[in-house]
């Protein structure tokens, strides 16, 4: 059963807070003592029967009707924060625009509080790229650990946890199992979420102990949880009542702004977002749940794209009517890696790695470069290399005229040096005469958007690229990266 509760505020409380910490609350133009105390507690929201005009009105019809929202000394603090600089604020909350009304409809039809919808604001500012320093990820922040629990999955391809949809999916059934876990109260329901079930059962436990109430605000929590619960009033409060703190919410609609759509096979973004007409960022944000240059190599992709470039994909002429392959990639053996952990890596089989690569022992040979086929779809036809049996007389410079392959290519594919020596009965890997598997002369260019955390070695280590082919592609001077900042990768891919 939902607790209710209500601080009143008194004048004096009030005033010595726009007084203290060097003036931090001293915005009187902005939240004053007439605004706050003609109404200490939230309006409740009027039903209207006209279809809301926005997301935001949505909201507030849909909320809890009956609670009373405590606005402290914390929230007004908050509050105060947020309306410093109204225009910021606007777009602060515009960061939502391509997930509320998603995860507003999520809520609704989970039977949960649509207010809930907030939350993402102050978990990542509704940046799907978000990462914290802990280690929490995407628009909810979930830990891995948790994200597992929710079936949140992560592959070399993609990582559920930045995926806002699939996150969304999974919060909501985290918020449903915490609001049954303790009595749908809100409040410990979100310090729950943001502290985790059982830290707040032992303080409850210990305040039941001492005879203590066990509402949020009788607990004896730790400063972040303290601060979550007046973080997320001091958001409702103002989008509530926006026009009471003059505050001009930004236009939202009540419907979805991007369509989710299959395409077969597997599509590189920067090819999709060039046919969309719309930036590789906003490709990249609305199906951050993809961590490469492209989706998962399998028969069909989803993509989440913007509603009014729909129509473009529904086009018979459309590029990505028939399969879009990008089955192969190269990979630099480097220490630690096995045939079994590359296959699980790459999504195929320890035996198609061996065929391809033409290797018939189990062991890897520091620095070999080895052609992976990417996973195991229906549409991947695996061509193995044509091979050269070494004869007599046969030179290494002879055998690259001969099927007109670099000299240094073919000493790089079969892991030679120029004063190597050739033994009769040898096999040389000197490609396909359908396709050419010079792992250089097929570098293509991509681009791939800087997440949280991201340094240069982290990024070539993902890409198995140097550092310097980075820095030389991009011209930088510096190495420092910027999240959501687009760069340019070459890799070795097919």
């Amino acid at each position: 059963m939902e607790r209710q509760f209500l601080v009143i505020l008194s004048i004096c409380l009030l005033a010595s807070c726009q007084t203290t910490n060097n003036g931090t609350l001293n915005k009187i133009n902005d939240i004053d003592e007439t605004l706050v105390n003609s109404d200490l507690k939230t309006e409740a929201p009027v039903v209207i029967e006209e279809p809301p005009k926005d997301v935001w009105e949505y909201i507030i019809n849909k909320s809890l009707q009956d609670s009373e929202i405590v606005i402290n000394d914390q929230a007004l603090l908050f509050m105060n924060n947020h309306i410093k600089d109204v225009e910021n604020f606007n777009e602060y909350l515009n960061k939502s625009y391509y997930f509320i009304y998603y995860v507003v409809q999520e809520l609704e039809a989970a039977n949960l509080p649509v207010e809930l919808a907030f939350i993402p604001f102050i978990e990542s500012n509704y940046d799907p790229f978000s990462i914290s320093p802990s280690g929490a990820v995407g628009l909810w922040q979930f830990m891995p650990k948790t994200g597992r629990l929710f079936n949140l999955e992560k592959s070399w391809w993609s990582e559920d946890r930045h995926d806002p949809y699939r996150s969304t999916h999974a919060a909501i059934g985290y918020f449903k199992y915490l609001f049954e876990r303790f009595d749908n109260d809100i409040y410990l329901a979100l310090a729950a979420y943001n502290a985790g079930p059982t830290y707040l059962d032992r303080q409850i436990r210990k305040n039941k102990r001492q005879g203590l109430d066990t509402d949020f605000f009788s607990l004896n929590l730790s400063k972040q949880v303290t601060e979550y619960i007046p973080k997320y009033i001091a958001i409702r409060e103002l989008v509530f009542n926006a026009e009471k703190y003059g505050i001009v919410l930004p236009k939202i609609p009540v419907e979805s702004v991007v369509q989710k759509v299959e395409i077969p096979g597997q599509v590189e973004i920067i090819t999709l977002s060039d046919y969309l007409g719309i930036k590789p960022e906003l490709l990249y944000k609305l199906n951050a749940g993809y961590t490469k240059w492209a989706s998962a190599p399998k028969d069909k992709s989803v993509f989440y794209i913007p509603i009014d470039k729909a129509f473009l994909l529904d086009d018979p002429e459309s590029p990505f009517e028939n399969v879009n392959q990008i089955n192969w990639i190269s990979h630099v053996v480097s220490s630690g890696d096995s045939l079994w952990s590359l296959a699980r890596k790459y999504d195929t089989e320890v035996r198609i790695i061996k065929e391809i690569n033409y290797i018939e022992s189990d062991l890897l040979s520091i620095s070999d470069t080895l052609l992976i086929p990417l996973s195991k779809m229906k549409t991947n036809n695996f061509i193995p290399y044509e091979m050269h049996i070494v004869s007599e007389g046969d030179t290494l410079w002879e055998i690259s005229n001969k099927y007109k392959i670099p000299l240094k290519d073919l000493l790089r594919i079969n892991s030679l040096t120029e004063s190597s020596y050739l033994q009769l009965g040898q096999q040389l890997t000197i490609g396909n005469k359908n396709i050419h598997r010079n792992i250089e002369s097929k570098k293509r260019t991509i681009l791939y958007s800087v997440k949280q955390g991201d340094n240069l070695y982290k990024i070539s280590e993902l890409f198995d690229v140097s550092i310097q082919s980075i820095k030389d592609i991009n011209e930088f001077e510096a190495s420092q990266l910027m999240p959501g900042q687009i760069i340019k990768i070459a890799i070795r891919a097919f």
